[in-house]
């Protein structure tokens, strides 16, 4: 897959540290699905950065208020009479010797007190994550994902997170100690200000640092670390009380099993396929039903072959194919869906749509699943 590094809206995507806006408040941890656990982990960031902003907006209101007080109001300072130059140099005069603080002063005041003044600096809420997946790196396998990398920045941002750094899962960053990670990455290339894991997180060399771990690396350098407790579904449903853990690997169980409201329930919104139209016909002209075949990254998972009720959107903004909000569909994972060296194809119809789909790129949002192949 192509390197990126550039700016999407408002998340920006890089793999150098180095090209990183500073500081942040970062969340570490692969996000595979970026299911509700997920979601908590990232929520401290959010809200750390929405305190600050909120607290800045506070001091500089403050700050304002209280270097304009004593002045008269602006509707007055607006009722200069007309002067010759004279007069207007005799009173600038005055002013240089403390005798007098003109309307002048008062503006040229006014224009020095701007929000820039007081505000601190702004923390930029970062997710921090590896490319590729740890697990492809120690096996050279390919590994399957619930949320290839489009789908999770688009997951990200609408999460409300501005930046997203893809470490390069390396040999080098492999070799690296729990306190080489904390002081090298997390301190002097990213200049945090937060961090945030889940409870479960571990990192450094042989998987061989902790959460309490982190926590405590980074109080040396007065980084708070907010460990979040394992997120577990008790109580999703009145005859749910298993207290089973939610993650990425319970998510796939369920696809696997073709319980998509379960998946979708674990995830905390649909399962989503997203893939670009190479083949769009038309099925029957009577009905209207067409027939597309999306190409999708041979990295994504896919859940059980069968039939499924799914929703479709178009996700694709440049696209000169005629636009689609949304509409209902089927689609089909069979026995031995089509597979080259790079993509994988499914086969979705189309119910009430008309127009040829070519080139467009779609998301399918999975509902049911209807019944096997």
């Amino acid at each position: 897959m192509e390197k990126i590094a550039n700016c999407t809206n408002s998340v920006r995507v890089t793999y150098s540290t180095s090209e990183t806006l500073l500081p942040t408040a970062v969340a570490l941890g692969k996000f595979d699905g970026l299911h509700r656990g997920h979601q908590r982990v990232i929520q401290p960031i959010l809200n750390q950065v929405r305190r600050q902003e909120s607290a800045n907006t506070r001091s500089q209101l403050r700050a304002e208020s209280s270097a304009l007080r004593g002045f008269p109001p602006l509707w007055r300072l607006r009722r200069v009479p007309s002067v010759d130059q004279t007069g207007v140099q005799e009173t600038e005069n005055r002013r240089k010797a403390g005798q007098e603080s003109s309307p002048l002063s008062r503006v040229s005041l006014l224009e020095r007190v701007s929000p820039s003044t007081f505000a601190k600096e702004h923390v930029y809420p970062t997710v921090i994550t590896f490319h590729p997946h740890p697990q492809e790196f120690f096996t050279g396998q390919t590994h399957t994902l619930l949320t290839p990398l489009d789908e999770k920045i688009q997951q990200l941002q609408s999460l409300g997170v501005e930046q997203i750094v893809l470490l390069p899962f390396n040999r080098e960053l492999a070799a690296l100690t729990p306190e080489e990670f904390v002081k090298k990455i997390l301190v002097q290339q990213l200049q945090c200000r937060q961090i945030s894991v889940g409870q479960d997180f571990r990192f450094g060399r042989k998987r061989s640092g902790t959460a309490n771990d982190l926590q405590f690396l980074a109080a040396k350098y007065d980084i708070p670390v907010t460990i979040v407790p394992l997120q577990t579904c008790a109580g999703d449903s009145p005859t749910d009380s298993t207290g089973e853990r939610i993650s990425s690997s319970l998510i796939r169980q369920n696809l696997e099993s073709g319980d998509i409201q379960r998946a979708n329930q674990l995830l905390g919104r649909p399962y989503t396929i997203i893939g670009k139209v190479v083949e769009s016909q038309l099925l029957d002209r009577t009905t209207g039903f067409w027939s597309v075949n999306l190409q999708l990254p041979k990295e994504k998972f896919l859940p059980r072959q069968g039939v499924y009720a799914v929703r479709v959107f178009d996700v694709d903004e440049t696209s000169d194919a005629i636009p689609l909000t949304s509409c209902l569909g089927v689609m089909n994972i069979g026995n031995c869906p089509t597979v080259n060296s790079k993509y994988t194809f499914v086969e979705v119809h189309l119910l009430n749509w008309f127009g040829d789909l070519y080139g467009k790129k779609l998301a399918l949002k999975l509902e049911k699943f209807l019944r096997p192949e």
